[in-house]
């Protein structure tokens, strides 16, 4: 059996890349383990500073493998799976998606040909998402007589209008990359999504990496929030971040017109 996960760091950017090509990298019960394991120690590694996640081959995810459902039913197969993970409030299924959202530093998804049902869901994980034209997505578990339920009531709120996550989820339409970027679900087409998503984590993984994982602490914790505990967070984590060496060296290497060297923070 070939390593589910493929994960490569170089210049503080992690490349993630679901490694099931042969099966449109359909999401078998390895693969939920792989995803999980990775994350840890992507969590745990004061390298990286960005990471981009992309399928292998033509496809992103086109859902959960038909074998997940097979034997015992999916009722029993995941009765326990269902139940929150220790230390967490998401489950096995929910934490494949949400890892990423969690994750302290920005994640970003490169999109290519299916993306359906779970493989929406982990996308919707990811700070960002650049897809090709040809990219088709689908809320699909209406298909299976099944409600999504990886992590999708934090993921959507905030990129879909209820009303078209609802009708997504009630149809399990399937939608054109144009169609999915004017809902929300893609944050630009480009003509190759892996190159386009590495230019943006380049280019953040260029910025301190103290103000980075407080910005997306801030919008994960207060985008929803009652604004007067946004607003005394963001007062909270902008005092730690000036308190730090990085934004002092972001500020000199500005006024010296020098690129800065910043110190990986402690994890």
């Amino acid at each position: 059996m070939s390593e589910r996960i493929l994960t490569k760091i170089e210049n503080h950017v992690a490349t993630v890349t679901l490694n099931r090509a042969d099966k449109r990298n359909a999401v078998d019960t390895a693969m939920f383990d792989a995803i999980l394991e990775t994350a840890a120690g992507l969590a745990a590694n004061p390298v990286v500073r960005v990471v981009v996640l992309e399928g292998d081959g033509e496809h992103f995810c086109a859902g959960i493998d038909i074998s997940v459902f097979q034997g015992a039913g999916v009722g029993a197969k995941s009765a326990d799976s269902l139940q929150p993970l220790p230390g967490s409030t998401a489950n096995y299924f929910q934490s494949a998606a949400l890892v990423w959202r969690e994750l302290p530093v920005p994640v970003l998804a490169a999109l290519r040909g299916s993306v359906f049902g779970a493989g929406l869901q982990i996308a919707m994980g990811a700070d960002m998402r650049y897809a090709s034209s040809d990219v088709r997505m689908s809320v699909m578990e209406i298909k299976w007589g099944l409600i999504p339920d990886m992590g999708i009531t934090s993921t959507l709120p905030g990129v879909v209008p209820q009303d078209k996550a609802r009708e997504l989820a009630y149809t399990g339409r399937i939608l054109s990359a144009k169609d999915a970027f004017a809902a929300g679900l893609i944050t630009e087409i480009a003509e190759d999504p892996s190159l386009r998503a590495h230019e943006i984590a380049s280019e953040i993984a260029g910025k301190s990496p103290d103000a980075i994982r407080a910005i997306k602490k801030l919008f994960n914790e207060s985008w929803k929030d009652d604004p007067a505990v946004g607003l005394r967070r963001e007062a909270e984590l902008q005092a730690a971040v000036m308190a730090g060496e990085n934004q002092a060296e972001a500020a000199a290497a500005n006024l010296e017109k020098r690129s800065p060297g910043f110190r990986d923070p402690d994890v």
